[in-house]
């Protein structure tokens, strides 16, 4: 059976305007109904990375959020919850999401936080590459899940989207831990699809109204793709995102372990794109709503097929650097490193790397409020990549 996606134009975050894109696209899913019941208990889990103007496209928006709360209280949904694990540790979500201006938007829904501070370790014996995961109670505590994504880019995996949002599921500093764990792009895709397959959020919709390119996931930079999209399938709503950006989506191994491991598909010929007036192909999509100029990573990468050559890897790699004429030395960097034994500190009041030790996992580029690092591919990887299609 074809997994399918909708999408709906959306031009501004004007409440009507929005909740009309969110209501079209769940109505041609089959509705709310076809999801949830009203005698469950829901959580709605929006992308909240960290304490930032909602302009900025790094968290889902307080509209596309205020949007599905008040679908689901019209069609009487009682039991509602919200709440998602920030990028800091240190910050609880009511305050992240109170910087992001959703608190109130919740409160006025009467939609109160979930338990997101405490966790609880959840076996998870058929992982491919996690065998366990802990869990924010709140998630374990819910029946259902419903996703709200938001359309952007990660340097890790290159985008972010339906399939990534879950790991905002992940209790407090084990989210960094993870990124030790599981400290590149391949075998990080892996556990954020054993992640899907335990925790199966019931719907995803994505806020693609105004995106974040460039980067990501909070440096990036604001672009509009006019865009509400949905699906139970997450692989196939990220694998339409990829295509309208013109970005191949096994490229992402999010995408590419979400199909191999049966969460969904990555193949556009299995997926059916269904609008106001009716299914549309993949190129009258694209046509559409595409932006083919859309900043992303769209290089192969680099997969460790030369073994040959592994030795060159530490100049291969793609590594964080501090832009000091940006920087505050406020140390959320430092915060962010998940190693025990942190591969960046301070020195003379701004961060420095010890390269030797990074892992290459982006958190520091990820939480910086100051847009303040970046990461840069060596000249070597640049000739590699061009020469030897790594």
């Amino acid at each position: 059976m074809k997994s399918k996606v909708a999408i709906v134009d959306c031009r501004k975050y004007k409440p009507e305007l929005v909740e009309h894109a969110v209501s079209t696209a769940v109505e041609l899913l089959g509705g709310w109904k076809q999801f949830v019941s009203s005698e469950e208990s829901i959580i709605l889990k929006p992308n909240l990375l960290a304490r930032t103007d909602p302009e900025n496209a790094c968290t889902t928006h307080p509209e596309v959020f205020g949007a599905v709360g008040r679908l689901l209280r019209q069609n009487g949904f009682e039991e509602l919850y919200y709440g998602d694990s920030p990028g800091n540790h240190l910050i609880g979500v009511a305050q992240t999401a109170d910087g992001c201006g959703l608190r109130q938007v919740a409160e006025d829904l009467g939609i109160e936080i979930a338990d997101f501070e405490e966790g609880e370790q959840v076996p998870f014996p058929d992982g491919h590459a996690a065998d366990h995961f802990v869990l924010c109670k709140g998630v374990l505590e819910m029946d259902a899940i419903i996703n709200l994504c938001k359309m952007k880019t990660h340097q890790l995996e290159r985008i972010t989207g339906a399939m990534k949002n879950t790991f905002g599921c992940v209790y407090g500093f084990n989210k960094g831990a993870s990124h030790a764990r599981f400290p590149n792009a391949d075998v990080f895709g892996r556990m954020i699809a054993d992640l899907n397959r335990l925790v199966r959020p019931r719907l995803h919709i994505m806020d693609g109204i105004m995106a974040m390119e460039g980067n990501g996931p909070q440096s990036g930079d604001p672009t509009p793709m006019y865009v509400i999209l949905a699906s139970a399938d997450p692989v196939a709503l990220d694998t339409v995102f990829c295509r309208l950006v013109n970005l191949d989506p096994e490229l992402v191994a999010t995408n590419l372990y979400g199909q191999k491991y049966g969460i969904g598909t990555c193949k556009t010929e299995d997926i059916v794109l269904m609008t106001e007036e009716g299914d549309i192909s993949m190129e009258e999509a694209v046509s559409r709503w595409g932006n083919p100029d859309f900043n992303v990573e769209r290089d192969p990468g680099f997969r460790g097929q030369f073994k040959s050559i592994r030795f060159l890897q530490p100049l291969l790699d793609r590594k964080p650097y501090v832009k000091r004429e940006n920087c505050i030395g406020c140390g959320v960097c430092i915060q962010a490193c998940p190693l025990d034994e942190k591969a960046i500190y301070m020195k003379k009041g701004k961060p420095a790397y010890r390269y030797r030790k990074c892992i290459k996992c982006y958190c520091c580029q990820e939480m910086c409020p100051e847009k303040a690092i970046d990461v840069k591919t060596t000249r070597l990887a640049k000739i590699a990549d061009r020469n030897w299609k790594l």
